[in-house]
């Protein structure tokens, strides 16, 4: 029993139900939840003013037209002009599938069978209070992008990602150096970023420089700064990178290109955390904290002597592998949502969002390079597309009945369970409805892999 004290803190449901008995029954299957009843479109209407409730349950048929579906859709089409952004969960019974449909077409979140399955139902409330919150923490980010840690800005919904998330904000808080291993493409600079946000170095600067993009002659005085004269053209002193990122953190990107000449010198820095710039004679005192990343096997350029071990081990105190797109089933068409919407405004575009086509390609391609892979070909596709949605052609991607068959649960393995249900789930924007749809199963079976999967969070 929730203590009354308690009430106020918990999310807020309304059910609106013209039958008495199944309200009592309803009000009380929810001690996690405020509960608020209505009888019909006008308490429903009124209670939703006064409370704002996240989720609804709604009866379609509600007096005066108690067997027919006319005042719930009223309701439903009322409710969400007051509130876009409501979870409404449609009640029919077994001969008004079609009813509950359409009102799904209109906005309704999802619906559920009469006779009521309290469980059943308390899987789609808890679901739609998680979708709620996740969509209200998205909207608060990005109301205030500057002021975003980068780890924010992170989208996934992958247990591979959020494992990799939680392990750079335990190490953030050490001093530790950590090493980023992934694919080009993973988002590595923006975890870097992330961890520097979330350490006791936030204030500092972070710097950031991609290793592989400034030629060898030039990298020493990129990363370490020279003294006026050092060589032709060193009109003035110049500070490195390390220098620059003094009580703050460094950001070294390809660090597996860093010639073995340098690697020397970046070793000592190290060890002692004192430099000399290219041409100086002293040394100079830096507090600087060293986050690299690379997508090369440095194991084997170990072995083939083009990486310096103790180098190594100095930079990768802490590494953290970071998976491929492909190894994070659902996040490519999250990403391509947020993409396309952003993208999308940034132009001044009249495409709102991704046609069922374009998102099955989405799925189904292997993204080899991966999330820059992905953002840039949405960008091509919202240039390219014609409609207000779009298309597979426009992603350059063949929309074929092999593409939109990806996510079927009948002919996937049962190992790829738990990944082809993400997938469905992230494409439905959480409408469990459409995604046992998808999945080419029952919903009552799509809830049983839930339960059975530990994925109801």
């Amino acid at each position: 029993m929730t203590a009354q004290g308690d009430i106020a803190s918990l999310p807020k449901l309304l059910v609106v139900e013209d039958d008495l008995g199944l309200q009592k029954q309803l009000r009380w299957a929810y001690e996690d939840c405020e509960v608020i009843v209505a009888g019909d479109r006008a308490g429903a209407i009124e209670q939703l003013r006064r409370h704002r409730p996240a989720v609804v349950t709604l009866d379609l048929g509600l007096p005066p037209d108690a067997d027919g579906t006319r005042e719930g859709f009223a309701t439903l089409d009322e409710m969400l002009a007051i509130d876009p952004e409501l979870k409404v969960i449609v009640a029919s019974g077994h001969a008004a599938r079609g009813s509950a449909l359409t009102a799904i077409e209109r906005g309704a979140y999802d619906f559920y069978s009469k006779p009521i399955d309290i469980d059943e139902l308390g899987l789609i409330v808890r679901r739609a209070f998680h979708v709620s919150a996740l969509e209200a923490e998205n909207r608060r980010l990005a109301a205030n992008q500057a002021a975003r840690p980068a780890m924010a800005r992170l989208i996934t919904g992958a247990p591979e990602m959020l494992k990799v998330m939680r392990t750079v904000e335990r190490v953030a808080a050490t001093d530790a150096s950590v090493m980023l291993l992934g694919a080009s493409g993973t988002g590595k600079e923006l975890l870097a970023r992330g961890l520097h946000d979330a350490s006791a170095r936030k204030d500092g600067a972070f710097v950031a420089i991609n290793c592989a993009a400034i030629p060898e002659n030039l990298l020493e005085s990129e990363l370490f700064g020279h003294e006026k004269g050092a060589f032709t053209g060193a009109v003035k002193t110049v500070e490195g990178k390390i220098e620059m990122a003094d009580g703050g953190t460094l950001f070294l990107d390809e660090v597996g290109d860093i010639p073995l000449a340098l690697q020397v010198k970046l070793l000592r820095f190290l060890q002692e955390r004192v430099i000399e710039r290219v041409g100086g004679r002293r040394g100079i005192a830096v507090d600087t904290r060293i986050v690299c990343a690379t997508h090369r096997d440095l194991d084997t350029m170990i072995a083939e002597a083009a990486f310096r071990e103790d180098l190594y081990y100095r930079l990768a105190e802490i590494v953290v592998k970071i998976p491929s797109l492909a190894e994070r089933p659902g996040d490519a068409v999250l990403l391509a949502k947020t993409f396309t919407r952003r993208i999308a405004q940034e132009m001044g575009s009249k495409v709102r969002g991704l046609a069922p086509g374009a998102m099955a390609a989405i799925d189904s391609w292997p993204w080899p390079g991966n999330v820059r892979e992905l953002e840039n070909r949405i960008k091509r596709a919202v240039i390219m597309a014609d409609g207000k949605y779009v298309s597979a052609e426009d992603l350059d991607m063949d929309d074929d009945d092999e593409a939109g068959a990806v996510i079927n649960l009948k002919a996937a393995r049962e190992a790829s369970d738990r990944a082809m249900i993400r997938r469905a789930i992230a494409r439905c924007d959480g409408n469990i409805s459409a995604s046992a749809k998808l999945l080419g199963i029952s919903r009552p079976t799509l809830y049983d892999l839930i339960k059975q999967y530990g994925m109801q969070e």
